[in-house]
C-alpha cells in the first residue's frame, strides 16, 4: 500500500498541470459563456444551456496522458512497479473524481440558487445532468471524471506501449468500429428505437451507471496493457 501511496503522489510534483490546469480551463470556458449569454441574445428566451463544462473532462483527461507518458518512466526508475504506478493513478483519479463531483455539485447549487448566474444560463449541472438531490448531483457531476480518468489512462498506455502508430491505429479502429455500428444501425432501422431506450432509463443510469461501466472496462484493459509497457 505504501508503494501504491507512493505511486500516488507523484501525481503531486506539479499541482498546477495535474489538478488547478482543468480547474482554470473549465473557468475560462464559464467566464466566455457568461459573456456571450450576457450581451448577446442566447438563451434570451427561456435560457439554455452550455457544453462548456466538458473543457473540465477533457483538460482532465489529457492531464491523465500526460501523466501515465511522463511519469511512469519515473515510477520505474524509482523502482515502483507498473501494477504500483497504475493502482496510485486509479486512486487519484478516484479522489478527484469525489473532490471534482463535489466542487461541481456546490457550484451547481450556486447556479440553481442565482438563476443561472442572473442570465438563465445552465453551466455547471447542463440538461439532463442537472438534478435536484445535491448529493445526487455529486454522483452526476463526479462519474464523468472517472470516465475521461480511464480514457486517458488508457491512451497514455498506447501512446508508452506502440508509440504514435498504437495511436493512429487506435483512432482508425475506433472510426472504423463507431462508423460501422452506425451503419448497421441505420440500415435496421434502429434508431428511434435506440433513442426511445435511452429516453427510458433514469439519470442515474445514463450519468452514472453507464459512465461508470464504461470506466471500468477501459480500467481493465488499460491495466492489463501497462503490465508490458517499457520506461
Amino acid at each position: 500500500m505504501n508503494r501504491v501511496l507512493q505511486a500516488a503522489r507523484l501525481h503531486f510534483v506539479h499541482p498546477l498541470i495535474g489538478l488547478a490546469m482543468p480547474w482554470l480551463i473549465v473557468g475560462l470556458s464559464f467566464l466566455i459563456n457568461l459573456a456571450v449569454w450576457r450581451l448577446t441574445p442566447a438563451g434570451a428566451d427561456d435560457g439554455g444551456f452550455t457544453g462548456g463544462i466538458s473543457a473540465l473532462y477533457i483538460t482532465l483527461m489529457i492531464g491523465y496522458v500526460q501523466s501515465v507518458t511522463q511519469l511512469l518512466p519515473l515510477a520505474m526508475g524509482m523502482s515502483l512497479s507498473r501494477r504500483s504506478f497504475y493502482l496510485g493513478t486509479a486512486l487519484v483519479a478516484l479522489v478527484e473524481a469525489l473532490v471534482y463531483g463535489i466542487g461541481v455539485s456546490v457550484l451547481a447549487s450556486i447556479e440553481g440558487a442565482t438563476g443561472g448566474w442572473g442570465v438563465d444560463m445552465g453551466f455547471w449541472a447542463p440538461g439532463l445532468m442537472d438534478v435536484d438531490n445535491p448529493a445526487l448531483q455529486v454522483l452526476v457531476s463526479g462519474t464523468p471524471v472517472l470516465l475521461f480518468a480511464s480514457i486517458g489512462i488508457g491512451l497514455g498506455v498506447v501512446s508508452k506501449r506502440w508509440g504514435p502508430s498504437g495511436v493512429w491505429g487506435l483512432t482508425i479502429a475506433s472510426t472504423v468500429l463507431f462508423g460501422g455500428l452506425a451503419i448497421l444501425i441505420t440500415w435496421l432501422d434502429a434508431w428511434r428505437s435506440i433513442g426511445t431506450w435511452f429516453a427510458d432509463q433514469s439519470v442515474t443510469t445514463l450519468a452514472v451507471g453507464l459512465p461508470a461501466a464504461v470506466a471500468v472496462a477501459v480500467a481493465a484493459v488499460s491495466f492489463a496493457g501497462i503490465r508490458r509497457v517499457v520506461p
